[in-house]
Parts: C-alpha cells; sequence; structure tokens
C-alpha cells in the first residue's frame, strides 16, 4: 500500500486497546458504497469466485513474507490448489524483490506471481514492461470488493495491474502490562510522554524499547510516523515524491526528534549496538516471550505485530500485550499505513490463465477470510464480514479500514523508487541504520540520505 491517499490524520485516543485499534487503525480508502457487507457479521462462507480447472500446471509465487506471515498466507493458497488442482511453490524473495526479479527474469525462469511490498515498485515494473494488466475476471472481483482508492493503488498510469491483499496500520505502539505496572506509567499521547515514560521505565530496570534496527525498514517507519506528525501531511506528501530534499530543515527537526530515542543509550534495548544486530521477530519476543520479566518493555510497528507474538511467544494479545497509537510529536497523532500488492509477472507481455486466476483468487472474499481467519493480518476487501477475525482487536482495525476515510498517509519509503526505499545497504535502510549507529550526526545522515535519493529520484 503506498502513496494512496491524501488527506488529514485521525486524531481520536482512547484508553482501550480495542478503541485504539478501532480509531487509530489504518483508515485506507474506505469503499464508496460505505463498507459493503463487510461489518454486518453474516458467516457467509460460500464461494465467491469462479476458478478454472488448471489441474497439472505449476505456480511459482514470490514474495518477502517469512515464519507466521508466510505460514498464514499459505493457508490461503492451499484453498486455491483445492479448488483448481494447480501445484503453487513459494519463493521468498529476501528485503530486495525488485532485485530478486530481475535477477529471475534475467535468468529466463521468473516467478507468476509476485506480491510487492511497495508501491513503487510497481510502478518501476510496469515501466519496464515486466508485469501484465489483470484481465476481465480479476477486474471483476476488484470491482466486486474494492473502494476507488485501493484500486488505484494497484494501478499504472490509468491501467489495472496489481490486487492488494494485505494492508497494515504501521502507526502502534505494543507494550508489555506488566513492565509498564511495574514502572506505574501508563500509554504516552505525546511524544515528550513517550521518552518520559520510557526514562521512567528504564529506572525500573527494564529496558524501555525494541528496535529493530538489523532491518532498515523498521527505521524508516520510525522516522515517517515522526516526520508526518511533526512536518505534517502536505511536507510528507513533498518528501515522498522528493519535491523537497532531504538536507530540508523539516528533516532535521524529525531526525533530532528520533535521536531523542536513539541517542540515549539506556532507552534501547542492547543499547544502539544491540537494537542494530536486533531483526524484526526479535524486536517482538523481547517484550512477550517472558510476559513477567521481558526484555523489554514495548516495541513498535504494524498491526502484524499480533501475529508474530500469537505464534512466538505465550503472550495473550489484549492482556500481556496492550497496544496505542504513535504519539503525537506535533499537533495531530500520526496515521501511517503499509501494504502489498500481488501483479503477474510476464515480461513477455502475456500473463498465464493460472496467474490470472491466482489474481482473481486474491481479489476475492474467499482468499480474505482465510487469511484473516489466521490473525495478523487486515484486509481491504470491503465484503469481507468481520467475524472472519479471529478476535476482537483485530475485527476494529477491520472495520476501521473499511469504515474510515482517507485519513492516513502510505508508507514514505515504499513511495519512493527501490535503490532510496527498500534496498539493504542502500538508500532511507542504510541511512537510517547509520544514524542509529550515530545519532548526534544529522547533517551527514540528511546529507546521504539526499545523494542517494538524487540518485534514485534521477534528479
Amino acid at each position: 500500500m503506498r502513496s494512496w491517499v491524501h488527506s488529514s490524520r485521525r486524531t481520536t485516543r482512547t484508553a482501550a486497546v480495542v478503541a485504539v485499534a478501532s480509531a487509530l487503525a489504518l483508515t485506507a480508502c474506505g469503499s464508496d458504497d460505505g463498507g459493503g457487507g463487510g461489518g454486518n457479521g453474516g458467516g457467509e462462507t460460500e464461494s465467491t469466485v469462479e476458478l478454472p480447472d488448471l489441474s497439472g500446471q505449476q505456480l511459482e509465487i514470490a514474495a518477502v513474507w517469512t515464519g507466521p506471515e508466510q505460514a498464514n498466507f499459505l493457508e490461503a493458497v492451499k484453498e486455491f490448489e483445492s479448488r483448481t488442482g494447480a501445484k503453487v511453490n513459494f519463493v521468498p524473495t529476501g528485503d530486495n524483490v525488485a532485485t530478486f526479479v530481475g535477477q529471475k527474469i534475467e535468468g529466463g525462469s521468473p516467478p507468476d506471481v509476485v506480491l510487492l511490498p511497495q508501491v513503487g515498485v510497481l510502478h518501476e515494473f510496469a515501466d519496464r514492461g515486466w508485469i501484465a494488466p489483470v484481465d476481465d475476471a480479476v477486474q471483476e472481483q476488484l470491482d466486486a470488493n474494492y473502494g476507488d482508492g485501493w484500486k488505484d493503488l494497484g494501478a499504472h498510469e490509468g491501467e489495472q495491474y496489481g490486487v492488494y491483499v494485505k494492508a497494515a496500520n504501521k502507526s502502534l505502539i505494543w507494550y508489555n502490562t506488566t513492565a509498564f505496572e511495574n514502572a506505574g506509567v501508563g500509554e504516552a499521547e505525546t511524544w515528550d510522554d513517550f521518552i518520559t515514560n520510557a526514562r521512567t521505565i528504564s529506572d525500573s530496570g527494564t529496558p524501555p524499547v525494541a528496535v529493530a534496527g538489523a532491518d532498515g525498514w523498521t527505521l524508516t517507519d520510525w522516522f515517517e510516523n515522526i516526520y508526518l506528525s511533526q512536518a505534517g501531511p502536505e511536507m510528507y506528501d513533498q518528501l515522498a515524491n522528493h519535491e523537497i530534499p532531504w538536507t530540508d530543515d523539516s528533516v532535521a527537526q524529525a531526525l533530532e526528534t528520533l535521536g531523542e530515542l536513539f541517542g540515549e543509550e539506556s532507552l534501547l534495548a542492547g543499547g544502539s549496538a544491540g537494537a542494530l544486530r536486533t531483526d524484526f521477530p526479535t524486536s517482538v519476543t523481547q517484550p512477550f516471550s517472558n510476559p513477567d520479566a521481558p526484555a523489554a518493555a514495548m516495541v513498535y510497528e504494524g498491526d502484524f505485530v499480533a501475529s508474530v507474538i500469537a505464534d512466538s511467544t505465550d503472550a495473550v494479545v489484549g492482556e500481556d500485550a496492550q497496544v496505542f497509537p504513535f504519539p503525537a510529536v506535533g499537533e495531530e497523532a500520526p496515521v501511517v499505513s503499509g501494504g502489498d500488492v500481488a501483479v503477474a509477472v510476464a515480461p513477455d507481455g502475456q500473463a498465464s490463465e493460472a496467474a490470472q486466476a491466482l489474481l482473481a483468487f486474491f481479489a476475492s472474499t474467499d482468499a480474505a477470510r482465510i487469511w484473516a481467519q489466521q490473525g495478523g493480518f487486515v484486509s481491504p476487501n470491503s465484503q469481507l464480514e468481520f467475524d472472519a477475525y479471529p478476535d476482537e482487536v483485530q475485527r476494529d482495525i477491520a472495520q476501521a479500514l473499511i469504515e474510515a476515510g482517507d485519513g492516513f498517509r502510505f508508507d514514505l519509503s515504499d513511495q519512493a523508487p527501490a535503490a532510496f526505499g527498500g534496498t539493504t545497504g542502500q538508500g532511507m535502510w542504510q541511512g537510517l541504520q547509520d544514524f542509529l549507529r550515530n545519532p548526534g550526526d544529522i547533517e551527514g545522515a540528511q546529507e546521504y540520505l539526499e545523494s542517494q535519493a538524487a540518485r534514485a529520484y534521477g534528479d
């Protein structure tokens, strides 16, 4: 999910986890019919998509997902295999999807379908002629189940190429309730309160914040939430399009704010060096693998954290693990969103029947229902009944997604060319890892980011 929308931030805040999730979860491009059949509980489980007989055919699908995300996704894929007779092989791409697909095309063996975590990459692939537009069956499912905003996100120059299968609210702080109770702190509504609480938690003997510094994408999310709240949506859009340079004062201010966390070793689990060795799954298990004696009190990331908690720890979301919105740095709290779009890889210009059928299945309520039942997933499909989600927190997140308007911004790094926003060892990922390593060098971080952005955007 990317640059999908432009509009104001939602600022509703409550103390209850469910209310928080409902008010501030990803509010992405609601459908024109105000939510369709998604919210009435219904329980309808009849097939909503007609699929062809693909007996004997094999498909390869590629995505970045590993662990629980991959396993939950493959549960939906199994249904496609059962109904069509096709065999689907999953291949992990690693973080750099563009490089992976390019190498596979060059080698003459591209995947049939790839899930892209960055909308900028969809546009790059379409420009290069690497992907094919959807066929009528896919479009029929999109028209039935998706609002215009979601369809626009999967389009390039007015032609539909992709199906958004997964959405994410990337403006949530997950915390260990025992650690908060022991320190005597509550949920922070402002950044100043967040830092103050972190120091209090540190004084109580628990490392306050787990940061997944080994994965550059998590650091971009930290920056984006701060920048959106501090600089505002218009500046955010300009920076996303590289209409203002990364040497702008607004970037310096955001880095200075982020440095209040990254620059205080006692606030990070393991300090900055430890954070740089910590990957995303580990950052989630640090607060929750031992609920009574956690290795960290809280972790920042999207609603997909819930699936890691459920699959990798004994903590219970809503009890041991609670969540609150990313604190406001400026006047309003940020709402940053992300997501994954499925496209058919077809460097010869013609996608196979099987690839198009898989996209049609992904656009259907059938696939969304199976995936939602696994947990840790939010669907942009407006026709999916909310009862498909396994708990109240996730049902409220899904309801907010369908019913709310355009009150968020899409992940900035995902809107950028992959060379700047989504590649290990360069661009935003490397620049912010370097900043985590040396948060006092704001000017150096800006100069590096601007040089990388200018090259990637072709300025």
